[in-house]
């Protein structure tokens, strides 16, 4: 089905726009909504892993790119998802895991990265270049993002090739917001200016040229730019489509791209529907697929402390919160603050960097915990409007029922905002 991401931009410049969320999370309760939403839809559903996240060595979930696919597809086989419903895809595949290495060694870590991904069937494939290495500034200019993204590019091309499996489609693009959103306060944030996409373009598409590889450019579906969509750790920076449109104007002296948009977690289903109608058809979410679990899990957690004796108050965000505080590792350079600040942030924040902890044996534990002691337990319908407002009722019957339907709630937002680009 990876038509669905060939045909954006005809579709853009025939006055007929659809899009797709693209899932970034490797949290089964996430995979589980998306998959069973594409269950009953029948049709595409994009998932994605990040170089962090998924690699050669396993990233922070501890999956290779071949683990995470027989991970989704143990999934999808659960929720009778046929193979062909699910395009996989590879985000910020580059440098980034290993940028404190010599750039010779992070690009050959990045190479045989790549290559597995691909090897393992993923199909749609984000070029991320962007960043320096060891001695080398902290952002590299285009030529030399653009070089090295066409170097990887060629390995890519070798993978499919030696796999037997259709060639991946490209994503590239030197503007690249924050994976999980910035890491301080924010006003504004400025799109991409017009003048500095082209020329990206330009570099990018003469960079692959010379590589020998003009023909793979084709397949160069789109680039990422900011549009002007960001989050932080307690506010949104809303789509604003009047600011964003000379960016967006440009697409249609290219007429086989779009554009990618990334952080577009907690923007309305209003703004999705404004950005994929122009021209950000691919619409990244994450962070607010697991800011949703988090949300119903201590919802329940709260339930639980109310309904089952001897469970104690609040004991999931009690154990979380010592967890938090003993590794510290995935939020402490991303939160700002005094102590209560700080605690907040842990937990609640719109970066959610909780989500990391979630594998932890410790976490599970707690969360396999709290999911026993709900085991069975009715949920009276008061109750339930007092800690999940926005569940009902024929959805609350059981606890991990509640967890699904809180993540299909907001990628209900998405599906319907990226239809309602094709109705106009």
């Amino acid at each position: 089905m990876k038509n669905v991401l060939t045909g954006l931009a005809a579709a853009r410049r025939a006055g007929q726009p659809y899009g797709i969320p693209s899932i970034c999370s490797a949290h089964p309760v996430v995979l589980r909504a998306a998959l069973r939403r594409a269950a009953k839809s029948g049709g595409p559903v994009l998932i994605e892993a990040t170089c962090n996240q998924v690699n050669q060595f396993g990233g922070y979930t501890g999956m290779t790119p071949a683990d995470f696919v027989a991970f989704v597809g143990q999934i999808a086989s659960e929720e009778g998802v046929h193979g062909d419903q699910i395009i996989f895809g590879g985000d910020h595949l580059g440098p980034n895991p290993w940028r404190k290495e010599t750039a010779e060694v992070a690009l050959a870590n990045a190479a045989d990265m790549i290559e597995a991904y691909v090897a393992a069937g993923f199909g749609k494939i984000h070029l991320d270049a962007s960043m320096g290495c060891a001695g080398e500034p902290v952002a590299l200019d285009d030529s030399a993002v653009a070089e090295r993204a066409a170097a990887l590019c060629a390995v890519a091309e070798r993978a499919a090739a030696r796999a037997g499996l259709p060639a991946p489609v490209y994503i590239l693009g030197t503007e690249v917001p924050v994976p999980g959103g910035a890491d301080h306060a924010l006003a504004t944030v400025e799109p991409t200016a017009p003048d500095a996409a082209r020329e990206t373009i330009a570099v990018h598409r003469a960079a692959f040229a010379k590589a020998g590889l003009t023909e793979v450019f084709a397949r160069v579906i789109a680039f990422v730019v900011q549009p002007g969509v960001e989050f932080g750790s307690d506010n949104v920076i809303a789509y604003d489509p009047p600011r964003a449109a000379a960016l967006s104007s440009l697409l249609d002296g290219e007429p086989t791209l779009v554009f990618e948009a990334h952080s577009t977690d907690y923007q309305t289903g209003d703004a999705l529907a404004a950005l994929v109608r122009d021209g950000y058809p691919i619409l990244k979410v994450g962070p607010g697929l697991t800011f949703a679990y988090r949300e119903a899990l201590y919802a329940l957690d709260l339930v639980a402390s109310e309904l089952v004796p001897g469970y104690g108050e609040r004991s999931l965000a009690k154990a979380m919160e010592a967890l938090l505080t003993e590794a510290p590792g995935y939020w402490i350079g991303y939160y700002h603050g005094d102590a209560t600040a700080l605690r907040v942030q842990r937990h609640f924040s719109y970066s959610d960097r909780i989500r990391y902890y979630w594998t932890r044996p410790e976490a599970e534990a707690a969360v396999a915990r709290l999911m026993g002691v709900l085991d069975g337990v009715r949920i009276p319908e008061p109750v339930l409007h007092q800690y999940l407002p926005q569940v009902a009722p024929q959805e609350g019957q059981r606890a991990e029922d509640i967890l699904v339907a809180a993540v299909d709630r907001v990628l209900a937002l998405y599906e319907r905002a990226t239809a309602a680009g094709v109705r106009g």
